[in-house]
């Protein structure tokens, strides 16, 4: 517990150094954002929301691979042995002085607690020792930022959107407000998607992470080889259900070994995709009708995937709904999405102070 001599200590740090600057909408913002909420190290310096000077991202695939998964005590033990590596090499690869950074922007929910606590105890050490704000940063809302990076132009935007983020822990429709405000809409009852694609590929020894393997070995097969049922795509809601199409895949090898053959692994693979990728489009879709909203911002690893993309071209030009999807290498985690959020909440005044905590479930 900290001590209320230790509380007082950290509001007088945040009164005097957090204080409003009316300058801040007219000069050069530079943010540092920090992001380890679950196994990659990232860090990045992004000017002004928009311009990345620098991002960096370490992985941890190759030692979480033999596992299927991500081991939560060897994920934080890794960002302990590379956050002061990353963080250097982000203000180097930027062409600034650390003292130019107006403020850290970290991730501090959700996720995994240890490997949260990495990134925040690096920012609130940065943020003690520059004197400068520290902003917490939800992982979440720093998806959608992703965009904001690319084609997307905040400023631009005068009424709601629908948010789709999708990755291997979250799969969920979110609506938004011109203020960043999120309202789920819904949300997977069982299985991420991402996490889906991992079991998969894992039953069938295609390697780690699933998603990346799929989309490509996909590209070689037919996604009308096994007709896999589309579950919820019908339902009176915006929720999702992914366990059901890996189960199915699962038993229908199970009763037809030859669907295992090497030759059919592709066409298999590419009509699990196909069933994952139909639900997620007609269910955004519908989100977006029912809101009388004509955006859809999409983001997460799983928005990488280029069957997705290509689908979601398809059913928004028909329905005169604008898509947004992220450069590839901004789907997956990084810190350049944390620091363009980072960046919006400076101009709000939104700090931290430092006696913040992690936390493993969002509270938007």
């Amino acid at each position: 517990m900290i001590s209320k001599k230790v509380n007082k200590k950290n509001q007088k740090f945040k009164n005097n150094f957090f204080t409003k600057d009316e300058s801040r909408n007219k000069r050069e913002v530079l943010i540092l954002g920090i992001e380890t909420s679950c196994d990659d190290t990232c860090a990045s310096i992004v000017r002004n929301g928009k311009e990345i000077l620098s991002n960096i991202v370490s992985s941890q695939n190759d030692i979480h691979e033999k596992y299927g998964g991500v081991v939560p005590e060897i994920a934080s033990r890794k960002h302990v042995e590379m956050i002061d590596i990353v963080i250097n090499e982000a203000i180097l690869r930027s062409g600034i002085n650390i003292d130019e950074i107006d403020a850290v922007a970290v991730t501090n929910r959700p996720g995994l607690l240890g490997s949260l606590l990495v990134g925040v105890g690096a920012a609130k050490a940065i943020c003690y020792f520059k004197k400068i704000p520290l902003i917490a940063i939800n992982h979440l809302k720093a998806h959608i930022f992703a965009n904001m990076l690319s084609d997307f132009d905040i400023s631009t935007l005068n009424d709601k959107f629908i948010s789709l983020i999708i990755s291997g822990g979250h799969s969920s429709l979110y609506l938004c407000d011109k203020n960043l405000n999120l309202s789920e809409i819904g949300h997977t009852v069982d299985d991420a998607v991402g996490e889906a694609f991992d079991k998969i590929a894992r039953y069938l020894n295609l390697g780690y992470p699933g998603g990346p393997v799929i989309d490509k070995i996909s590209k070689d097969g037919d996604s009308n080889f096994v007709r896999f049922t589309r579950p919820m795509i019908q339902s009176n809601d915006f929720n999702f259900s992914f366990s059901g199409i890996k189960t199915a895949l699962i038993y229908r090898t199970k009763k037809y070994p030859e669907l295992l053959e090497e030759k059919n692994i592709p066409s298999l693979v590419a009509s699990f995709q196909a069933a994952a990728v139909d639900v997620l489009v007609e269910k955004s879709i519908k989100a977006a009708e029912y809101y009388n909203v004509d955006k859809i911002l999409i983001s997460g690893g799983v928005a990488a995937n280029s069957r997705l993309r290509e689908e979601f071209k398809k059913a928004s030009s028909k329905k005169n709904i604008k898509v947004f999807i992220p450069p590839i290498n901004l789907c997956m985690d990084n810190a350049a999405m944390v620091a363009s959020l980072g960046y919006y909440e400076y101009l709000k005044n939104n700090f931290s102070d430092l006696s913040i905590d992690v936390f493993s479930r969002s509270d938007y």
